[in-house]
């Protein structure tokens, strides 16, 4: 990849220090601008070649239009939904997230109001604020022995099922993308929430890396075919959960109890969903550790700085802007990348998944393995066999 360009950094939100020092002891100039309103970004913003932001900042079209050096915005942290990344493609400016700085934080988010709905920790706190002694009003249920449902199997959905296994809890799980047989290696069955069991807790964890914004994933048709009582746990985006369904489900007993972290409209503006007893529910503090905000604001500074001297690309969401400074060996690289993955999906999603494929290579291979020796974790293992007759 050819080095890109980039003297000037605005950072418009809180980050942690340490983005701002990797980034100048790397020659990068840095202003740190906070709490600016759209007008003002406008105006500001020309005069940079990138932006650093958390959740807070909008980068709108019209924000990205007036942008007339931009060639990178930074998302320290996992979801890019403030930022028009249509638009900015459009431009050929490059968006980055760090989708593994939060993966820890938001994990123990999940295990804790999955711990909070069982016992009903919360609302057992503000009685005992408000002078009471309820024993028998807050009568909760073990975790031992129930079954955790885990909707997305990527980095966090892996590390809420290990926790909550050692609760005891039975994890099962769905993924558009992870084999059953690596998922079976952390102790998750693969199948989908409905599954039978003493009761199902739905926990969707994990949905920010591996599927786009969806709406209504879970809604009134989903909330019947579970078992009555069932508890839903989202720390992953709103609009994931339909939230006039998950309401009815509640007022009717089929939903236990949910623990709500996102909402479709932050802050909410209907606060009944948020104000029903059996909803626990906080302002998006997901990755709000200080571990989590100093591991993403290292993250999105280390991934700028590798951006910028060539070195290698993370973190990319729209990585096809970035093709015009691929080498021809790369494109060929790329090619190949797209050709073998769409074989091992298809050798994966088969009715029998292939758990080995062969690839026997002829002629110059140069960086063939090492490409594929980076692969995801849960793909197909892959054997190289290398011919030393040329191709005609």
């Amino acid at each position: 990849m050819a080095p890109i360009c980039v003297k000037t950094v605005l950072i418009s939100e809180s980050v942690d220090p340490r983005c701002r020092t990797i980034l100048e002891d790397n020659g990068i100039r840095v202003t740190e601008k906070q709490n600016m309103k759209k007008d003002e970004l406008i105006a500001e913003i020309k005069d940079y070649d990138g932006l650093v932001v958390r959740s807070a900042t909008k980068v709108t079209a019209d924000v990205i239009n007036a942008a007339s050096n931009l060639k990178i915005i930074g998302r320290a942290g996992t979801g890019v939904d403030n930022v028009d990344v249509d638009a900015a493609t459009k431009k050929g400016i490059i968006v980055m997230n760090t989708p593994s700085g939060n993966t820890i934080s938001a994990a123990e988010l999940t295990c804790a109001l999955l711990m909070s709905l069982s016992r009903n920790v919360p609302q057992a706190a503000m009685s005992m604020k408000q002078g009471n002694w309820d024993r028998k009003k807050f009568m909760g249920a073990e975790l031992y022995g129930k079954v955790l449902g885990i909707v997305g199997l990527g980095r966090i959905g892996k590390e809420v099922a290990s926790r909550m296994q050692s609760f005891g809890m039975k994890t099962i799980g769905y993924d558009p993308i992870t084999p059953p047989e690596v998922s079976a290696s952390w102790g998750v069955d693969r199948c989908f929430w409905n599954s039978s069991g003493p009761s199902v807790i739905i926990s969707l964890s994990t949905l920010h890396s591996c599927l786009p914004l969806l709406v209504s994933l879970l809604g009134d048709e989903t909330f019947a075919k579970c078992k009555k009582g069932v508890k839903v746990v989202n720390c992953a985006r709103g609009g994931i959960i339909d939230e006039a369904a998950l309401l009815r489900a509640l007022e009717s007993g089929q939903c236990g109890g949910a623990g709500l972290d996102v909402f479709v409209e932050e802050p909410p503006k209907d606060r009944s969903l948020v104000s029903h007893p059996n909803v626990v529910g906080l302002p998006h503090l997901g990755a709000s550790t200080k571990e989590a905000q100093a591991r993403c604001g290292e993250d999105i500074a280390l991934q700028i700085v590798d951006m910028v001297k060539g070195n290698k690309l993370v973190g990319a969401v729209n990585a096809q802007v970035l093709s015009s400074t691929f080498s021809q060996e790369s494109h060929q690289l790329i090619k190949l990348g797209e050709a073998i993955g769409a074989v091992l999906q298809s050798c994966s999603a088969s009715k029998r998944p292939f758990g080995q494929v062969q690839i026997t290579t002829q002629g110059k291979t140069t960086g063939v393995t090492s490409l594929f020796n980076q692969r995801r974790p849960n793909c197909s293992q892959i054997i190289f066999q290398h011919s030393a007759v040329s191709p005609l």
